[in-house]
């Protein structure tokens, strides 16, 4: 199926590595022109980095500062804008462990930052359109392991719901997708969850893994580019009428229907 993503603009926020490279990855496939924006380096796939379409932004995504200084970098038009940006720092440590820095620093990444870039990009995107919020299944699976993590994410849904409603007249779409757990470093990579977990709990990451992996009917973890394909659904103007709605990719882990 075509898309009817050729020519268009996207940007794609938290893209120097995991769900956001697929995404770039995906989109760049479909003929988009990709603006990835991360704090890290530009990415080392090549099939992203040596592309003419696409272009890299450096910028700390947690500073208002940074994202204002966006809008001059960034190019007029813009049909595509995936907040793809977040963390999620494992707190064994229990909710008295978590610190109001902590709480700041969770919910300034992982909700305000769609927020200010979705506030300085709107009066870019024309309708048709199109906005996708990478949340989480924790937003309505919440875990006390990641607790201030959870309440952010749910707070992106929310987010979400309210914008499309507020935007629908205007033919710009807005919907989330929430991942369970997914293939990428953050989550079994070198200080990833995995590990980080492990080191709390006295196991191995390879435990930390499996146990997540039974928790899926799938039994297996989502990979990059199923969440990226999807997101690239979302952005295409073939579904004109999907939006205020929530997209779920975990393997069958939530237990409610």
């Amino acid at each position: 199926m075509d898309l009817i993503l050729s020519g268009r603009v996207a940007v794609v926020t938290g893209a120097s590595r995991g769900i956001g490279v697929a995404v770039t990855r995906s989109l760049l496939r479909e003929g988009c022109t990709v603006i990835g924006i991360a704090r890290g380096p530009i990415p080392e796939d090549e099939d992203v980095r040596d592309q003419d379409r696409f272009s890299y932004l450096r910028a700390d995504l947690s500073s208002p500062d940074a994202i204002e200084a966006l809008a001059a970098a960034l190019p007029g038009r813009i049909d595509v804008l995936v907040n793809n940006v977040g963390s999620a720092p494992p707190r064994p440590g229990g909710f008295e462990s978590i610190t109001d820095e902590d709480w700041t620093s969770t919910i300034s990444l992982n909700l305000l930052a769609a927020v200010r870039v979705t506030r300085v990009l709107l009066p870019r995107i024309p309708s048709g359109g199109a906005i996708v919020n990478v949340a989480s299944e924790n937003s309505k699976l919440p875990d006390p392991l990641v607790m201030d993590y959870s309440v952010a994410k749910a707070g992106l849904l929310s987010f979400t719901k309210s914008l499309s409603k507020e935007l629908g007249p205007t033919g710009v779409r807005v919907n989330s997708i929430s991942p369970g757990p997914v293939a990428t470093d953050l989550w079994l990579g070198a200080g990833g969850v995995a590990e980080r977990v492990a080191a709390a709990t006295g196991g191995s990451a390879a435990q930390v893994r499996a146990g997540a992996e039974n928790a899926m009917p799938t039994g297996r973890f989502t990979r990059p580019e199923e969440v990226a394909d999807l997101i690239a659904v979302l952005a295409s103007a073939r579904f004109g009428n999907v939006t205020g709605s929530d997209f779920v990719i975990d393997g069958g882990m939530r237990p409610t229907i």
